[in-house]
């Protein structure tokens, strides 16, 4: 046999093979099995009632922040705390050196005495010489009178009205001694109550009650007046939480709070919570971030809240009736956005159901929830496990229902 009579026999003997292929293939396709059934679980959608809630991350804040400065330069002698200790409003904190005070107050003390004395003699001094003025005043106009009887000579009469003014002269000065020995007191007395101001301010007491952060002056140091801080004052009881809500729900947080102070948790490391009252909704909406900034007073007498500390803040604005409820693993995201996967129990087939998702809520000691808005009734069974396998009209077989799927 030719070579070209082999090559046809090969290419007739496969082409008959693969047409008995092809039909051995339609025969398996038109009688074998359906898709095996896709292993999922499933959770159930509920209803109930569903608080709206404020969920913010806060920051705490003292309710008062003080930096102790000196009110005169001096050096530190004594200090009456130590760092972190809790102080009280009027505690004595620090001592300065009042030495030079103390000297300087001693010296216009006797200043002002000096002045009283000089006053006092300049007194007596007026006594003096309204007594002799009075008497040349009587012999001035004496002698006034004997000149006009032609018995003085005028040389006479003047003379003795010469010496009544000389007097009456004496009398103002010693007038004008007593004022200026009283005025001395004055100033003097005005210098003693700085002075004795300035002495009082050698001593520095806690202008309130609170934390003692770190103390920058130790002793012998130099407490310059208004200058270096000695130590700061944070006061944690009571406390400022602040945060942040999106502009959206202040419609909500004004209305809350013009019947009644809104509640405010806020949860610190640990779960440890505390409640406080929202006292402070600024005045305009960040333009960057479209939210808007309020603040919580908390009394924090426990001092579970620090200054400084962030926490998980919560507030209950309202109860809405009867939402629906889903696990919020069960909800997908798509290119038209949120959608389920609904379970046909008659026929283990599932559906693809678009759904408006309002927010999340997390009951107590359950998984995340998604509040439904429209899409889903409650006693609706919805796909939680196994999503990705799944495509329209799928047969889906359940498993039994998981610990993180529970509903």
């Amino acid at each position: 046999m030719s070579h070209l009579s082999l090559i046809s026999c090969a290419v007739l003997f496969g082409t008959l093979a693969l047409s008995s292929c092809a039909r051995e293939g339609a025969s398996a396709s038109a009688n074998g099995a359906a898709a095996p059934a896709q292993a999922v679980r499933a959770v159930q959608a509920t209803s109930a009632n569903v608080p709206l809630e404020i969920a913010a991350i806060g920051n705490v804040e003292a309710s008062s922040t003080v930096e102790v400065k000196a009110r005169v330069t001096a050096p530190v002698v004594r200090v009456h705390f130590v760092e972190g200790q809790d102080v009280r409003q009027g505690q004595l904190l620090f001592e300065l050196d009042a030495e030079p005070f103390q000297r300087q107050l001693a010296e216009i003390e006797a200043n002002i005495a000096r002045d009283i004395a000089n006053a006092k003699q300049a007194e007596a001094n007026i006594a003096r010489d309204s007594a002799n003025w009075k008497n040349l005043e009587a012999i001035a106009r004496r002698s006034l009178q004997l000149k006009k009887e032609g018995i003085f000579s005028s040389e006479q009469a003047d003379q003795a009205a010469t010496n009544a003014d000389a007097a009456k002269a004496a009398v103002d000065a010693g007038g004008a001694a007593v004022e200026s020995a009283k005025a001395g007191e004055r100033a003097n007395r005005a210098r003693l109550q700085e002075t004795r101001l300035v002495l009082d301010y050698t001593k520095i007491y806690a202008p309130i009650s609170g934390r003692a952060g770190v103390i920058s002056a130790q002793l012998g140091s130099l407490a310059k007046q208004h200058d270096n801080t000695l130590v700061t004052l944070l006061q944690s009881a009571p406390v400022h939480v602040s945060f942040s809500v999106p502009e959206n729900l202040l419609p909500q947080v004004r209305r809350y709070q013009s019947q009644k102070p809104m509640t405010i948790v806020a949860i610190a490391d640990g779960n440890r919570a505390s409640t406080g009252v929202l006292n402070f909704i600024d005045s305009a909406v960040d333009v960057t971030t479209g939210a808007i900034k309020l603040k919580a007073l908390f009394t924090n007498a426990d001092r579970v809240l620090w200054p400084g500390q962030f926490v998980n803040v919560r507030a209950r604005l309202n109860v809405e009736q009867d939402r629906v409820l889903v696990a919020s693993q069960a909800v997908q995201t798509g290119p038209k956005g949120k959608y389920v996967w609904v379970l046909d129990a008659a026929n283990s087939g599932v559906s693809m159901r678009d759904v408006t998702v309002l927010r999340l809520y997390t009951p107590p000691g359950m998984v995340e929830q998604s509040v439904i808005g429209s899409g889903l009734s409650a006693g609706e069974s919805v796909i939680s496990e196994g999503q990705k396998r799944l495509g329209p009209n799928a047969k889906v077989r359940l498993l039994p229902p998981g610990p993180t799927a529970a509903n």
